[in-house]
């Protein structure tokens, strides 16, 4: 079984995560801001070197305005 982090599903939702924020017009800083975290922390979790929880994802759907379905395969 392979790990989470490297599982085609998460890099399914790495993806959707870059694509939101694209389609939201923001960049990193606007949305790291947003979250209370560092550009950097943004960049890896876009990178798919960071793990996400649902809450997180949750906080993501919030900022970019879509529905939590949009970043899960």
């Amino acid at each position: 079984m392979t790990k989470a982090i490297f599982s085609k599903d998460h890099l399914y939702t790495v993806e959707q995560l870059k694509k939101a924020r694209h389609e939201a017009g923001l960049g990193q800083v606007e949305v790291a801001k947003l979250l209370g975290k560092t550009q950097s922390h943004l960049s890896k979790i876009e990178a798919g070197q960071r793990r996400l929880d649902i809450g997180q994802l949750k906080e993501f759907a919030k900022i970019y305005k879509k529905d939590l379905s949009f970043f899960i395969k």
